[in-house]
């Protein structure tokens, strides 16, 4: 099985690292348009926040075929963490969160975190999470602060 994660920075004027190029924005919103707004029913406004300009992006492939994606923040903040149905539970998922914790160690972070739907709190204990808050309601899903210091 390949895997391939890629980190794009997607800065308005292109001056920290790479230009996300048109290509990668159809693959990170293909994904997340399926993801969030199809399968879980999230308003597409929710999910296209205005924040992703701001963010480092991993999108993980099969085959050349873009599978998952997820984004850090420049505070840490992890998010936007899908993975299509067909290729959940495979490794797919864990790869894209564990390029973004690389990353944030190159950065020099000291925590990464992010709001963890309930039913997903198994997925990221694995990857080293702990909860750190209170359960919220977030587009009408449950969902608990979790925590990695690195």
């Amino acid at each position: 099985m390949s895997y391939l994660y890629e980190f794009f920075y997607w800065e308005l004027f292109g001056n920290r690292g790479y230009f996300l190029c048109e290509p990668y924005v159809q693959d990170i919103k293909k994904i997340r348009t399926a993801v969030f707004i199809e399968e879980k029913k999230i308003d597409s406004e929710l999910d296209f926040d205005g924040q992703d300009q701001h963010a480092v992006h991993a999108l993980v492939y099969k085959d050349k075929i873009v599978v998952g994606t997820a984004r850090m923040l420049e505070d840490g903040h992890i998010g936007r963490m899908a993975v299509l149905e067909a290729y959940r539970n495979k490794g797919f998922g864990a790869y894209a969160l564990q390029g973004l914790i690389e990353e944030a160690k190159k950065r020099a972070y000291r925590r990464v975190f992010l709001g963890s739907q309930v039913s997903a709190i198994g997925f990221y204990t694995k990857m080293g999470f702990k909860i750190c808050g209170d359960e919220f309601i977030e587009a009408g899903i449950r969902h608990i602060e979790m925590e990695m210091i690195i």
